[in-house]
């Protein structure tokens, strides 16, 4: 295979992912040869290869690669592609986890991984007591992704500065992560008219980490300064705003078919979402009642799903969060106008302002 400089190539997006997706399988592989070297079971490698390559848009790889580019970055791309095969690995382990918290029945379309390893030993075991297995055991699957993402960094053959200098970013971008998610923990269930808790529950949970942490890391790579990394902050936070509004609306209005999760989920649990927000303040005395009775219901069927989601449209609340979509991903757009990028950076990204804010899924 000839090797890419992706500092001067124009940024083929899916090549990359398909490179990404090389160099993950290639470590898996590693594992399993290691694994069976060792007579371990195979199990773990064989359900977290299995998650990883069933769908995934790979959004932070890519932007950890445009990061890099932005600022400059030249040479072999082989460390690069680790590192950023490291953030999928990381984001592998935080969706297994979530999937658990939210007790969630599929993702991309297939069971998720604690149902699909409950049901793979079912055989011989109550249903309660398989349950507890695949629980307990994705907890394992998505601890030993979040092992192996280190492992792919530490690994990526980076000289000490760059390894330095990428550390923090790292480290700051897991504990974002885990402090968005346990605002989401408790705040599910109990929804407000709070649409400030429901932006920073957003903002920490998925803007920093799906797009200006992956953009951060891949910059500092190419040795970016701070003063450039926050340049891209001014892109990189709407546009993470702007993807978590619109996994609102796919959450509450999408096809299962095309998202790969049910559509009933968000409602039934009661997300505080920007979304249910802006409803619950909008809301006249007996609309109000109504999505507080419907909201948080682990019985709600498609009836009053739809109920709600007659609600949400009566109200405003789902053309304001479109409208606010927009705006952010104007914001992001702007930011680029303001901050000269190479031409093939600048166009990946705003490529990617249109397909994550755009998207059906």
């Amino acid at each position: 295979m000839t090797t890419l400089d992706l500092a001067t190539a124009h940024l083929d997006l899916p090549s990359i992912r398909n490179r990404v997706d090389i160099a993950l399988g290639d470590f898996l592989d590693g594992k399993a040869r290691a694994a069976a070297a060792n007579r371990q079971p195979p199990e773990v490698i064989d359900f977290l290869r299995s998650f990883l390559f069933s769908g995934g848009k790979r959004l932070r790889p890519l932007l950890c690669v445009i990061g890099w580019h932005a600022a400059g970055g030249h040479g072999s791309p082989a460390p690069l592609l680790r590192v950023a095969s490291s953030l999928e690995m990381f984001h592998a382990f935080a969706l297994v986890h979530d999937d658990i918290m939210d007790n969630s029945a599929t993702r991309r379309g297939r069971p998720t991984v604690h149902r699909a390893f409950a049901e793979h030993h079912r055989a011989g075991r109550r249903a309660a007591a398989a349950d507890r297995l695949g629980s307990s055991a994705a907890i394992l699957i998505g601890d030993v992704a979040l092992v192996w993402s280190d492992e792919l960094l530490h690994t990526a053959g980076l000289p000490t500065p760059q390894l330095t200098e990428v550390l923090p970013l790292v480290d700051a971008m897991r504990t974002e992560v885990m402090y968005g998610q346990f605002l989401d923990l408790v705040s599910t269930g109990r929804p407000t008219t709070d649409t400030k808790r429901a932006l920073a529950i957003s903002r920490y949970k998925t803007a920093k980490y799906t797009v200006e942490r992956p953009l951060h890391i891949g910059a500092a790579l190419a040795g970016a300064s701070r003063a450039f990394r926050a340049r891209l902050s001014a892109y990189a936070l709407p546009l993470g705003d702007a993807f978590q509004l619109r996994d609102d609306l796919l959450g509450v209005y999408g096809d299962p078919a095309v998202t790969g999760k049910p559509a009933l989920d968000d409602l039934r649990d009661g997300k505080h979402t920007t979304l249910v927000a802006l409803a619950l303040q909008r809301a006249d005395r007996t609309q109000r009642r109504t999505l507080r009775k419907l909201l948080g219901d682990p019985e709600l069927d498609d009836s009053g799903a739809d109920r709600v989601r007659r609600l949400l449209d009566g109200t405003g609340a789902h053309a304001t969060v479109e409208h606010l979509i927009r705006m952010r991903r104007a914001q992001a757009e702007e930011a680029l106008d303001h901050n000269v990028l190479p031409p093939a950076a600048d166009s990946a990204l705003r490529a990617l302002a249109r397909d994550v804010t755009m998207r059906c899924a």
